[in-house]
């Protein structure tokens, strides 16, 4: 297929070659002249001023204020290429830019009140993209919590309601799992390691290898790559101005002011519920996106807050 589009292409450029030099026959013009006027029509509409350069690796990278052996070529190398791979895949990068304005205002007080350093809001970056993603192995939304782990630190995960979706919630979680790691490793890079391979993995590297340092350890490809990334992102978010992104505020998506409705019994539709409060179940549910099903079971009579948007900001339902 993709030879005869080349011949199809080739055909094209021909044909255009030939009715420009017959219609110049009897002119003035050359048949130099022709060409150059071909060479002009199949040029790529590039602009002159798109410029794509090497990029200049802050000398004072760090990771929770860790810093980073830039003076290892091995390691530089491996953070020269997230910043290439990160700052020229734009399209996704100013969707992380406009997210973060969103999200990062209600995970930055968990982590800070839990003791978390800043850095780790961009360890849920790299995870989800901030997004309610669901990875092959079934770990799940902003933070990539598996089922088991969820459970294990108090998140309700059924068909009917999985907290994993909760936003506060989850990052709760992810608050309490990295502190436990944090004591355990006594460094932030490992403890970052180690959520995103398992500490299992991490003991496993680290004994074989005989090693205690993120940077010393020869590790999967993901892990291997995923400080490196999470800086990357870090540092580009931070200052986008200077890897030559332009991006205003009225640019930046924006939370939805809402209130709060405490449910302490079941919800037979939500559909009909929505409509009680002039919204639809599709604004429910992006909202409350750990409420899984059409309808909450809610057999224990348990206290669920459900968060509804202030009147005016979406289409009425009827």
């Amino acid at each position: 297929m993709k030879t005869i589009k080349n011949i199809l292409m080739l055909l094209g450029v021909l044909f255009v070659i030939s009715t420009l030099v017959f219609a110049v026959q009897g002119t003035d013009l050359k048949i130099e002249t022709v060409q150059e006027m071909v060479n002009d029509s199949i040029e790529k509409n590039v602009a002159k001023e798109y410029r794509i350069s090497s990029i200049d690796i802050p000398e004072d990278l760090n990771f929770a204020g860790e810093k980073v052996p830039l003076e290892d070529p091995e390691i530089m190398e491996r953070v020269d290429r997230e910043f290439l791979v990160n700052t020229y895949w734009q399209s996704n990068a100013l969707l992380l830019m406009k997210r973060a304005h969103k999200y990062f205002p209600i995970i930055e007080p968990i982590l800070a009140k839990n003791g978390i350093p800043d850095d780790f809001k961009y360890l849920a970056v790299a995870e989800s993209g901030l997004t309610n993603v669901v990875s092959y192995a079934g770990a799940t939304g902003f933070w990539q919590i598996m089922k088991e782990t969820g459970r294990e630190y108090g998140l309700e995960v059924n068909s009917n309601v999985d907290e994993r979706y909760h936003l506060e919630k989850s990052t709760e979680v992810a608050c309490e799992y990295l502190n436990k790691w944090k004591s355990k490793y006594g460094s932030w890079t490992l403890t970052a390691a180690a959520y995103n391979a398992g500490p299992g993995a991490i003991n496993k590297f680290m004994g074989i290898q005989q090693v205690d340092d993120y940077y010393d350890l020869l590790l999967g490809d993901e892990t291997g790559r995923y400080l490196f990334r999470i800086m990357a992102i870090k540092e580009i978010l931070s200052n986008p101005g200077k890897y030559g992104f332009q991006i205003d505020k009225e640019d930046m998506y924006n939370s939805v002011p809402t209130f709060t409705v405490e449910m302490d019994e079941p919800v037979s539709s939500f559909a009909d519920f929505a409509r009680e409060y002039e919204i639809n179940y599709k604004i429910l549910k992006r909202h409350n996106p750990w409420l899984r099903e059409p309808h909450l079971n809610n057999s224990s009579r348990k206290k669920y807050i459900i968060e509804i948007p202030n009147k005016g900001y979406y289409k009425e339902s009827k």
